[in-house]
């Protein structure tokens, strides 16, 4: 906590008012409207009655995801197993019923042990989303029919999905300190309820928001055990760890970074190993599944496939896939070291998860819940978000309505040339907020979250500390941080040289 003359450059974190967007943003304030409108000077905070700002949201989260699951019910009564397109006209497949019967559970083949029989030899998962398969095939208690076992078992997993929502809804509220309210972004994403049950990526999700949530408190062990356990369920939230690198070289805190990627190897291995060991066959066939998987939905390969009606060698794709994203990751590394001011670690990890997504060779419609939790910490402001997420649930039809086209017999749906404005509409949605997030970092003055006088509340010992290497812009002072008309003006970057100036502990 900083001392009482640290407090004239940052205000102390448990006295400063939580920040209300109705009160600084307008769609918010137009969306309160619903409610009686933006919150006045004399209302509560939160803090004094049961309704606090993480529970209402939490409640929230937790709301919308029972919507999703209600929108999945035309499959769940009958649409699953009667033919194929039904599911597809009615927007609600998921992969969960099916692989209950396609990946062995029904028959109690253990994943990675068991052989399975068909193409797919192995669980094609990462070791962590195995367990969590497996345990609720533990908790499918159901007999009878397949049928009525298969509906058990969606319905045992989304039990266990809405725990981690109401995990993610917690840890994007109580991330940034003083601004809980911008994880409503999160909890009323209507592409993440529609999307939250179509496979089991939220257990990936909940754990690297448990990630933010203690880098925030700078508990960089705790992050890195978490990240390790992510990356051990998908693979996507071992990115986290560039974008750590890069701020963390750029404000000198080697120890905790190290710490942090020491803590995410070991948890990874912890989980990993004896798998490994045991049953290398069946461990090792999520990396050469991704590896060898051809060219698929949601992507831009896709789109030039379909266009040239030639199909994409995939060793190439996958050389010029890591050739784009590597690419993309040293712009975010001139970004981060180069930028007037250190950017937020949100900030980063948003564009780094959302290289890797606009890259990939594949674009499944749940992948859109990597960016969401990020998004809101990143770019809290509603009119872009909701313009990011129209552009999602576009193409969350879109694809439907495209295999729905190519499964029924009279091709009754969205052709290929329809399926490829979805598919563009995800990106440019995707591009658009990395866009405004890039120039939020180019000019820190438009960053909605620091025009309080905040630096990073993400960030935890990042949060401001000193900078120790920067090139280009940043390496010419003064620099100072944006900051409201009436509220602190914070600096950041030189040392400091009066004590009203002292930079507050870690």
């Amino acid at each position: 906590m900083p001392s009482a003359e640290e407090t004239s450059v940052y205000q102390d974190r448990t006295q400063r008012p939580d920040v209300r967007p109705t009160r600084r943003d307008s769609v918010a304030a137009s969306g309160s409207e619903l409610i009686g409108g933006p919150a006045g000077r004399f209302a509560l905070r939160g803090s004094g009655g049961w309704f606090t700002p993480v529970r209402v949201v939490a409640l929230v989260a937790i709301g919308m995801f029972a919507l999703g699951m209600v929108q999945k019910m035309p499959c769940y009564n009958w649409a699953w197993f009667r033919g194929t397109s039904s599911q597809y006209t009615h927007a609600c497949y998921s992969d969960i019923p099916h692989l209950y019967v396609g990946r062995g559970f029904s028959e109690g083949l253990i994943p990675y042990f068991d052989r399975l029989p068909g193409d797919m030899q192995y669980l094609e998962y990462p070791v962590l989303t195995g367990l969590f398969m497996q345990v609720a095939s533990w908790l499918n208690l159901a007999g009878g029919s397949i049928q009525n076992q298969e509906q058990t078992y969606w319905m045992v997993n989304a039990g266990m999905l809405m725990i981690c929502t109401a995990v993610i809804a917690v840890c994007v509220a109580r991330t940034h300190r003083h601004r809980p309210w911008d994880a409503l972004l999160l909890a009323l994403a209507p592409a993440f309820a529609l999307t939250a049950t179509i496979n089991w990526d939220l257990l990936a999700v909940a754990l690297t928001a448990a990630a933010m949530l203690m880098w925030s408190r700078g508990r960089a062990l705790t992050f890195g055990i978490l990240i390790g356990l992510a990356t051990a369920a998908k693979l996507y939230p071992v990115l986290l760890l560039g974008p750590l690198l890069l701020l963390c070289w750029r404000a000198g805190k080697w120890r905790e970074f190290a710490t942090a990627a020491l803590g995410a190897a070991g948890a990874w291995l912890v989980v990993n190993l004896p798998v490994m060991l045991m049953a290398p066959e069946g461990w090792k066939k999520f990396y050469t599944f991704s590896q060898e998987r051809q060219v698929d939905f949601g992507s831009f390969w896709l789109i030039i496939t379909q266009r040239t009606g030639e199909p994409l060698d995939v060793d190439s794709v996958n050389t010029y896939a890591t050739l784009l994203m590597l690419l993309a990751c040293a712009g975010i590394a001139a970004l981060a070291l180069g930028a007037p001011r250190r950017p937020r670690f949100a900030q980063l990890v948003f564009l780094v998860v959302a290289a890797f997504i606009l890259t990939n060779k594949v674009y499944s419609p749940q992948y859109v819940l990597w960016l969401i939790p990020l998004a809101a910490l990143a770019r809290p402001r509603w009119r872009d978000f909701l313009i990011w997420q129209a552009c999602e649930v576009m193409y969350f039809l879109g694809i439907w309505m495209y295999l729905a086209y190519t499964t029924s017999p009279k091709h009754q749906g969205l052709p290929p040339e329809g399926y490829q404005l979805a598919i563009a509409l995800h990106l440019l949605g995707t591009l658009y907020l990395c866009a405004v997030v890039v120039r939020d970092i180019l000019m820190p003055e438009r960053d909605g979250v620091r025009q309080d006088g905040s630096d990073d509340p993400s960030g935890g010992v990042l949060d401001g500390a000193e900078d120790v290497f920067v090139v280009g812009r940043a390496a010419h002072p003064p620099r100072h941080a944006a900051h409201a008309v009436d509220g602190p003006r914070v600096e950041w970057g030189t040392q400091p040289q009066t004590p009203g100036d002292a930079r507050p502990s870690a």
